[in-house]
């Protein structure tokens, strides 16, 4: 443990909420709720608004129309958020070279690394100055916690939520600890926390007054010794930056569940594409080729296969996920889909069995209901609230709503008043989509994120 609270945890606020109240002027100080908007969908993220409601991440849908039906229910936009969140990370980089992102909101710093951090007023001073500076470039706030573990700075930035910084004394640890819930520890899920809750164990007090020797005859040694120093505020977890990546892949999350198995062929023979794409530029070659998917209801599956030996070839890695798509029933809807290429290495080796394709075949075969030339045709609506548009004669807007041939939308932009309102018919050809614009003028910070090497982050809670 350290002497001194040199640890920082920054939590964005209500991040994918506040993005959207940022971009959209009509909608600040209004609950705004993102996530899935079909019968099946699940919520993202809610505005601090919308929680006063009752509405929480990971809350159906439906249940969270029936606590704030007046709310705005926009779809996310990740590769906007995805962009923001490098922006914050690159400060970050600037205060330490130990940042270890958690999320797409979330990151711990070692302040100790970067020279930032001397005594406790020099922490909160260097929180602050973050703080300061995420709002000047992106308009948006983000909570810091400061401690002297990374198990104590996550509880101070949730205790400052929102928009406020916590610093956590080294001393203090088990007198704050003491009363708070047992689930606030590192690693009491659902599970341990009901075996905890029949012993008679419901805070972090408790826990340290049953004793080290019960805890494991509950959880076992491991799990039991570990969560009584959790409990103890000991904490040893160093703050570790990212590592050489272990896998490249991408994927892409569709506005609309895609039912029609030509589409879902060729979205996949496209990411397949892309990951061939990412891993020669990176230099390296790989093994095994893994297909990700999300089906309508939220369940992920993975499907690998490993090759003879390392390759490159776009050919080869498009006809391994096509074998993998081929044992995936999608019937009921793809609302992701991704592909990854793991087992890494920096040289290549022709797979001599790989069935060669004939030049003709390069390209990937696209579905029948696509335009030559064009992008897939959306099997659904295109106009879903909270999308980017823009019109010929009344600029930048966005998707309010849609139905029955015609489409809602508001113009306005960042750092505009709130704007008007104008329905038009979706096939409307003044009326086209539109390019998501940064949040701060002169900025950048809404720009969606260049090709890189990276795992599926995860989502905020």
């Amino acid at each position: 443990m350290r002497g001194r609270p040199t640890v920082l945890h920054l939590d964005m606020d209500a991040f994918y909420a506040s993005v959207e109240q940022a971009a959209k002027p009509s909608l600040r100080g209004k609950p705004v709720i993102v996530g899935g908007l079909g019968s099946r969908g699940v919520v993202a993220t809610a505005s601090y608004e919308a929680r006063r409601f009752g509405v929480h991440s990971a809350m159906p849908m439906a249940q969270a129309r029936r606590l704030c039906p007046n709310a705005a229910f926009l779809v996310a936009r990740f590769a906007v958020y995805r962009g923001i969140s490098e922006t914050v990370m690159a400060l970050l980089a600037e205060l330490s070279p130990l940042v270890e992102p958690l999320s797409l909101d979330e990151a711990f710093v070692d302040l100790d690394a970067g020279g930032a951090a001397g005594s406790a007023e020099d922490a909160r001073r260097t929180g602050e100055r973050l703080r300061a500076r995420i709002k000047e470039v992106t308009g948006l706030t983000g909570s810091v916690g400061l401690a002297a573990s990374k198990m104590l700075a996550k509880i101070a930035s949730e205790q400052a939520k929102p928009d406020g910084l916590r610093l956590i004394a080294p001393g203090t640890e088990r007198d704050l600890l003491a009363p708070l819930p047992v689930r606030t520890l590192p690693g009491v899920g659902p599970a341990t926390a009901e075996t905890l809750r029949r012993a008679g164990i419901a805070t972090v007090g408790d826990t340290v007054r049953a004793g080290e020797a019960e805890l494991v005859r509950l959880l076992g040694k491991a799990h039991g010794a570990a969560l009584y120093a959790m409990a103890n505020g000991v904490d040893e977890r160093p703050v570790v930056a990212d590592q050489e990546a272990k896998s490249i892949s991408v994927e892409d999350t569709f506005p609309v569940d895609v039912t029609d198995r030509a589409r879902v062929r060729y979205e996949v023979t496209r990411l397949a594409d892309r990951c061939t794409e990412r891993l020669r530029a990176a230099g390296r070659a790989g093994r095994t080729v893994v297909l990700k998917v999300r089906r309508h209801d939220f369940t992920t599956l993975t499907r690998s296969e490993t090759l003879r030996g390392p390759t490159d070839d776009p050919r080869v890695v498009r006809e391994a996920a096509g074998r993998l798509i081929e044992g995936v029933d999608t019937t009921e809807g793809v609302r992701l889909l991704g592909v990854a290429i793991s087992g890494l290495a920096d040289w290549t080796q022709e797979d001599l069995f790989a069935q060669a394709l004939p030049a003709a075949a390069e390209e990937p075969v696209r579905p029948a209901a696509e335009p030559a030339g064009g992008e897939p045709a959306s099997p659904g609506p295109e106009w879903l609230p909270g999308l980017d548009v823009a019109h010929t004669r009344f600029g930048p807007g966005w998707v309010q709503g849609s139905g029955l041939g015609r489409v809602t939308v508001r113009f306005e932009r960042p750092g505009s008043p709130p704007g008007r309102v104008r329905t038009f018919r979706v096939d409307d050809p003044e009326l086209g989509h539109g390019t998501p614009l940064p949040l701060v003028e002169g900025t950048g910070a809404a720009d969606p994120p260049g090709e890189r090497a990276l795992l599926p982050p995860r989502e905020p809670a």
